[in-house]
Protein backbone atom coordinates (compact mmCIF):
# COMPACT_ATOMS: atom_id res chain seq x y z
CA UNK A 1 0.00 0.00 0.00
CA UNK A 2 1.40 3.38 -0.98
CA UNK A 3 1.54 6.26 1.49
CA UNK A 4 -1.06 8.15 -0.56
CA UNK A 5 -3.45 5.19 -0.51
CA UNK A 6 -2.90 4.66 3.22
CA UNK A 7 -3.81 8.28 3.88
CA UNK A 8 -6.73 8.28 1.42
CA UNK A 9 -8.24 5.19 3.09
CA UNK A 10 -7.36 6.36 6.61
CA UNK A 11 -5.01 3.42 6.97
CA UNK A 12 -7.62 0.90 5.86
CA UNK A 13 -10.72 2.25 7.60
CA UNK A 14 -12.16 2.89 4.13
CA UNK A 15 -12.11 -0.86 3.51
CA UNK A 16 -14.71 -1.50 6.23
CA UNK A 17 -18.13 -2.53 4.95
CA UNK A 18 -20.92 -1.63 4.78
CA UNK A 19 -20.95 2.16 4.45
CA UNK A 20 -17.22 3.00 4.42
CA UNK A 21 -18.06 6.73 4.49
CA UNK A 22 -19.86 6.31 7.79
CA UNK A 23 -16.97 4.24 9.19
CA UNK A 24 -14.56 6.94 8.04
CA UNK A 25 -16.69 9.66 9.62
CA UNK A 26 -16.92 7.73 12.89
CA UNK A 27 -13.16 7.19 12.98
CA UNK A 28 -12.62 10.87 12.15
CA UNK A 29 -14.99 11.88 14.93
CA UNK A 30 -13.20 9.70 17.50
CA UNK A 31 -9.80 10.98 16.39
CA UNK A 32 -10.98 14.61 16.31
CA UNK A 33 -12.54 14.42 19.77
CA UNK A 34 -9.35 12.79 21.08
CA UNK A 35 -7.17 15.53 19.56
CA UNK A 36 -9.39 18.22 21.06
CA UNK A 37 -9.54 16.52 24.46
CA UNK A 38 -5.84 15.70 24.74
CA UNK A 39 -4.23 18.62 22.90
CA UNK A 40 -6.90 21.33 22.84
CA UNK A 41 -8.90 23.20 20.25
CA UNK A 42 -5.89 24.90 18.59
CA UNK A 43 -4.45 21.45 17.81
CA UNK A 44 -7.75 20.33 16.27
CA UNK A 45 -7.87 23.48 14.16
CA UNK A 46 -4.28 22.94 12.98
CA UNK A 47 -4.92 19.25 12.29
CA UNK A 48 -7.97 20.21 10.21
CA UNK A 49 -5.95 22.76 8.24
CA UNK A 50 -3.27 20.12 7.66
CA UNK A 51 -5.58 17.27 6.62
CA UNK A 52 -7.24 19.31 3.86
CA UNK A 53 -4.20 19.72 1.56
CA UNK A 54 -2.96 16.28 2.61
CA UNK A 55 -6.31 14.85 1.54
CA UNK A 56 -6.27 16.61 -1.83
CA UNK A 57 -2.77 15.22 -2.44
CA UNK A 58 -3.62 11.67 -1.32
CA UNK A 59 -6.85 11.50 -3.33
CA UNK A 60 -5.20 12.84 -6.49
CA UNK A 61 -2.38 10.30 -6.19
CA UNK A 62 -4.69 7.41 -5.35
CA UNK A 63 -7.16 7.91 -8.22
CA UNK A 64 -4.66 9.02 -10.87
CA UNK A 65 -5.52 7.15 -14.05
CA UNK A 66 -8.66 5.56 -12.59
CA UNK A 67 -12.09 6.07 -14.13
CA UNK A 68 -13.77 6.40 -10.72
CA UNK A 69 -12.46 9.55 -9.03
CA UNK A 70 -14.43 8.94 -5.82
CA UNK A 71 -14.20 5.26 -4.87
CA UNK A 72 -15.97 4.38 -1.63
CA UNK A 73 -12.78 3.30 0.14
CA UNK A 74 -11.42 6.86 0.05
CA UNK A 75 -12.42 8.37 3.39
CA UNK A 76 -9.83 11.11 4.00
CA UNK A 77 -12.48 13.47 2.63
CA UNK A 78 -14.77 12.38 5.47
CA UNK A 79 -11.99 13.14 7.94
CA UNK A 80 -11.61 16.69 6.64
CA UNK A 81 -15.36 17.32 6.50
CA UNK A 82 -16.05 15.77 9.89
CA UNK A 83 -13.30 17.80 11.51
CA UNK A 84 -14.65 21.01 9.98
CA UNK A 85 -18.06 20.19 11.48
CA UNK A 86 -16.46 19.37 14.83
CA UNK A 87 -14.59 22.69 14.90
CA UNK A 88 -17.84 24.55 15.54
CA UNK A 89 -18.76 23.05 18.93
CA UNK A 90 -15.09 22.62 19.87
CA UNK A 91 -14.49 26.34 19.32
CA UNK A 92 -17.59 27.29 21.30
CA UNK A 93 -16.53 25.17 24.27
CA UNK A 94 -12.91 26.35 24.04
CA UNK A 95 -13.97 30.01 24.13
CA UNK A 96 -16.00 29.24 27.25
CA UNK A 97 -13.07 27.48 28.94
CA UNK A 98 -14.69 24.05 28.91
CA UNK A 99 -11.59 21.90 28.36
CA UNK A 100 -13.25 18.53 28.80
CA UNK A 101 -16.49 19.19 26.95
CA UNK A 102 -16.30 15.91 25.01
CA UNK A 103 -16.82 13.95 28.21
CA UNK A 104 -19.86 15.84 29.49
CA UNK A 105 -21.45 17.53 26.48
CA UNK A 106 -21.90 14.52 24.20
CA UNK A 107 -24.51 16.23 21.99
CA UNK A 108 -21.68 18.61 21.04
CA UNK A 109 -19.98 15.82 19.13
CA UNK A 110 -22.94 13.65 18.20
CA UNK A 111 -24.73 16.50 16.39
CA UNK A 112 -21.84 17.35 14.02
CA UNK A 113 -21.49 13.65 13.18
CA UNK A 114 -25.18 13.24 12.36
CA UNK A 115 -25.42 16.52 10.47
CA UNK A 116 -22.26 15.74 8.51
CA UNK A 117 -23.58 12.34 7.44
CA UNK A 118 -26.90 13.97 6.50
CA UNK A 119 -25.30 16.60 4.28
CA UNK A 120 -22.75 14.16 2.84
CA UNK A 121 -25.50 11.74 1.79
CA UNK A 122 -28.21 14.29 0.86
CA UNK A 123 -25.76 16.57 -1.02
CA UNK A 124 -27.74 19.83 -1.11
CA UNK A 125 -26.56 22.89 -3.06
CA UNK A 126 -22.77 23.27 -3.25
CA UNK A 127 -22.23 19.78 -1.81
CA UNK A 128 -24.01 18.20 -4.77
CA UNK A 129 -22.50 20.64 -7.25
CA UNK A 130 -18.99 19.68 -6.15
CA UNK A 131 -19.85 15.97 -6.10
CA UNK A 132 -21.19 16.06 -9.67
CA UNK A 133 -17.92 17.47 -11.01
CA UNK A 134 -16.50 13.95 -10.81
CA UNK A 135 -12.87 15.01 -10.33
CA UNK A 136 -10.31 13.99 -7.74
CA UNK A 137 -10.51 17.48 -6.24
CA UNK A 138 -14.29 17.29 -6.04
CA UNK A 139 -13.94 14.16 -3.92
CA UNK A 140 -12.58 16.41 -1.18
CA UNK A 141 -14.54 19.57 -1.93
CA UNK A 142 -18.04 18.13 -1.50
CA UNK A 143 -17.13 16.92 1.99
CA UNK A 144 -15.64 20.29 2.93
CA UNK A 145 -18.98 21.89 2.04
CA UNK A 146 -20.86 19.16 3.93
CA UNK A 147 -18.65 19.83 6.97
CA UNK A 148 -19.33 23.56 6.81
CA UNK A 149 -23.08 23.00 6.56
CA UNK A 150 -22.95 20.44 9.39
CA UNK A 151 -21.07 22.87 11.61
CA UNK A 152 -23.59 25.63 10.93
CA UNK A 153 -26.49 23.24 11.53
CA UNK A 154 -24.90 22.20 14.82
CA UNK A 155 -24.67 25.83 15.93
CA UNK A 156 -28.28 26.44 14.87
CA UNK A 157 -29.48 23.33 16.72
CA UNK A 158 -27.54 24.33 19.85
CA UNK A 159 -28.96 27.84 19.66
CA UNK A 160 -32.47 26.47 19.30
CA UNK A 161 -32.03 23.94 22.11
CA UNK A 162 -30.20 26.15 24.59
CA UNK A 163 -31.53 29.56 23.59
CA UNK A 164 -35.09 29.24 22.39
CA UNK A 165 -36.05 26.18 24.41
CA UNK A 166 -34.01 27.33 27.41
CA UNK A 167 -32.33 24.01 28.11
Amino acid sequence: MTLARAIATLFGVGQLKPAPGTWGSAAALALGVAIDHLLGFPALALATLAVIPLGYWAVARTVAGAADKDPSEIVIDEVAGQWIALLFPAAAFWVRGMEYWALSAWPGWVAPFLFFRLFDIWKPGPVGWADRKGTAGATMTDDLWAGLFAGLATVAAAGLWHGVMGR
